[in-house]
């Protein structure tokens, strides 16, 4: 078992790399060894999935590698999600084949496209937060390429970005990784419980319990940047739409539908581990999930591109998972609520794959996703209709959708917040969250009736256009056909699958609530409620405000104001005119005053000496001057008699050593300053590593 632990993680590296020197010579051949290599991942993935429904509790570690070494483990949510990622890669790998067929640096793409496949399992399977970390960057980097594969400006412009938020963000966690591990001396997900237990029964005994829930929530602040730059939370949402745009539509479907898991796992295990019942964790995540929901919903609903659209509607549902995990902290009873985020979870990730697929479908034969210009191109085409309406009508919680059981569970534990802490000062708080929630299912189902009417019922040029072939075809219909089967069947199927996945000892649960009617009216008001407001907003907002006449057609418009744009209006203004212009300032004020200090040593303790006849250094030197100045006093009694020569060769010389003595001591003192700045801050380094 511990060979197939450590399979899952590297065997997709070494698929890569053989993929890439067997592109070198035969790109079909490539194509075709990066499914076999996709499709050995996924069968791995099926046997651990089975063991551990059996009870499997493996693990492996390597010793020493990077240092704290790496380690995994096996349990349910683990198991599941290797399985839903390889899935998705497969199926994303065998759409590639038609979609990329005419591109450029096919094997560059395929490399890291694997290469990220086992960072993304590392990342699923580790049993501490180390390990997390390490695999967490190397997917970022991988992925990076992913974004800039076209090589055009507006691609490079989102890498960066990307790339930009993964480094910051990621040297963010690290410090939080490093500063739990100072506090409870362990980063094993499951023995952080007990460590900081241990160490808060120790705090309280001397009096430190406050500094220390300071230090961990401080720890768990820095930790969440990290792994919500990834998840697309607000604030750190702004790479989630230029890069989904940019990526190829395979790629899109993996970094929403799985990439952004990453962050989520991660949010899942510091939730579980460090702040199961802290109130003001769960309020955190709770108003950041509600603005991440909003704002990423509000976003769709202004845009007019088909990806960008599905990529701000990425941002809004991990929102509505983050809403989830936010109630899994604050509730006594939290089966509802780890439950709804984790179903919502799978459901968002096979919904994506399918939506985003379609995206790629219609790219490849309209070369746009510009509405005004792809409109009608779903019109006889009943099998993509039939695929994207699945997934459109599972996301939007119209019931019988697989996306309706996850989103009535988040609701609901919503409400069963509210019902343990009525008549206390936060109840209008919440429940304005919940309206909030209501309202923000209703915008999802506006956008997604946006694009759907606009693509598969509107008249267009487009509707002329072919369609996609069997093959690429089939990777789209077969996770609908799941997702429609989960919808149906929520109560045999989805429940089985929440109780599986719960992490049986990185995050545990309380009580564990009965089977669920999720077709009781108390359960459907809730999403009639959704369902009325996003077609009050269709109609009322879409349809009037976000189309215009044009001629004899209405086209649509993006009103959305530029100011909007939080990456031109903050990040770019602070990161690249504000920063800069703080630290060359500073940088001035500092030379300037280092400058000041080196002119006062040289007039007290550096200054120049008085000269006399030893500074004239050894007696060669003098005799040498001295010769020089005996013919000088010849010429000037003959043949520079009227204009002698007054200089003495005698002090040149020794004002030149003088000179040339102090140079090479200021370049001593100047690199002897350098190394003893540099050993003393190389020994304050080794001395808190040591500590």
């Amino acid at each position: 078992m511990n060979i197939v632990l450590l399979s899952a993680v590297f065997l997709p590296m070494l698929g890569g790399a053989v993929s890439y020197l067997i592109g070198r010579k035969s790109k079909t051949v490539r194509d075709y060894a990066v499914w076999a290599f996709a499709a050995a991942e996924f069968a791995i993935a099926v046997f651990l999935t089975a063991a551990a429904y059996e009870g499997s509790n493996a693990s492996a570690s390597i010793a020493e590698i990077c240092g704290m070494g790496l380690s995994f483990k096996l349990d349910g949510f683990r198991a599941l999600y290797v399985l839903i990622s390889s899935f998705m890669w497969l199926a994303a790998s065998i759409f590639s084949k038609e979609y990329l067929h005419e591109e450029r640096n096919r094997n560059r793409y395929y490399f890291f496209w694997m290469v990220t496949l086992g960072a993304t399992a590392g990342v699923l399977l580790s049993a501490d937060l180390y390990t997390t970390f390490i695999f967490f960057e190397m997917m970022s980097f991988t992925s990076f390429v992913w974004v800039i594969q076209e090589e055009k400006k507006e691609s490079i412009h989102a890498g960066n970005l990307y790339l930009g938020i993964a480094v910051i963000s990621g040297l963010t966690m690290l410090m939080g990784v490093f500063m739990l591990y100072h506090e409870i001396g362990t980063l094993t997900m499951s023995e952080i419980s007990a460590g900081i237990a241990a160490k808060k029964a120790l705090s309280a005994v001397a009096g430190t319990e406050m500094a220390l829930e300071a230090r961990l929530f401080t720890s768990g602040c820095l930790m969440l940047v990290g792994f919500g730059a990834k998840a697309g939370i607000f604030l750190l949402h702004v790479w989630l739409p230029k890069a989904h745009t940019s990526a190829p539509a395979p790629a899109s479907a993996i970094l929403s539908g799985v990439l952004t898991k990453m962050g989520i796992f991660g949010i899942l295990v510091l939730t579980g581990t460090m702040f199961r019942g802290s109130e003001a964790w769960g309020m955190l995540l709770l108003v950041f999930g509600m603005l991440t929901m909003l704002v990423g919903a509000f976003l769709a609903l202004f845009s007019t591109h088909f990806k960008r659209t599905l990529a701000c509607s990425s941002i809004s549902q991990m929102g509505f998972i983050l809403v989830g995990i936010s109630m899994f902290a604050l509730l006594k009873s939290n089966t509802l609520a780890i439950n709804g985020a984790l179903l919502h979870m799978l459901n968002h990730s096979l919904i994506k794959l399918v939506l985003f697929l379609v995206a790629g479908v219609i790219f490849m034969k309209m070369e746009s996703l510009d509405l005004n210009e792809i409109r009608g191109y779903g019109r006889n085409k009943p099998l993509l209709h039939l695929a994207f309406g699945i997934g459109a009508f599972s996301i939007a919680g119209i019931p019988l959708g697989s996306g309706y059981v996850s989103k009535t569970l988040l609701h609901e534990s919503l409400v069963e917040y509210l019902e343990e802490i009525l008549g206390s000062a936060n109840y209008g708080f919440v429940k304005t969250m919940e309206i909030l929630f209501l309202v923000a299912g209703g915008m999802t189902l506006a956008y997604m009736l946006k694009l759907y009417i606009a693509v598969f019922w509107e008249r267009g040029t487009a509707e002329k256009k072919p369609s996609c072939k069997p093959v690429t075809l089939s990777v789209i219909l077969v996770p609908a056909a799941i997702l429609l089967v989960l919808g149906l069947l929520p109560n045999l199927l989805m429940d089985a699958i929440a109780k599986f996945g719960v992490l049986t000892e990185a995050v545990p649960t309380g009580e564990h609530h009965g089977a669920v009617n999720y077709f009781a009216w108390a359960n459907l008001k809730g999403a009639a409620i959704s369902v009325s407001i996003g077609l009050i907003l269709y109609f009322g907002l879409v349809r009037l405000l976000l189309m215009k006449k044009e001629g004899k057609q209405k086209v649509y418009v993006n009103r959305l104001p530029e100011w909007f744009d939080l990456e031109k209006t903050v990040y770019q203004p602070v990161f690249l005119r504000f920063l800069p212009f703080v630290c060359a300032f500073f940088s001035r004020v500092l030379d300037k005053f280092i400058d000041a200090v080196a002119l006062v040593l040289r007039k007290t303790v550096l200054g120049p000496r008085k000269y006399h006849k030893a500074g004239i250094g050894t007696s060669i030197l003098y005799a040498l001057g001295a010769f020089f100045d005996g013919i000088t006093a010849l010429l000037n009694h003959t043949v520079f008699r009227r204009h002698p020569i007054e200089a003495s060769f005698v002090k040149l010389i020794a004002i030149s050593r003088e000179e040339m003595g102090a140079t090479f001591q200021l370049v001593a003192r100047g690199v002897s300053f350098g190394l003893l700045m540099f050993c003393i801050g190389l020994l304050i380094t080794l001395i808190y590593l040591v500590h």
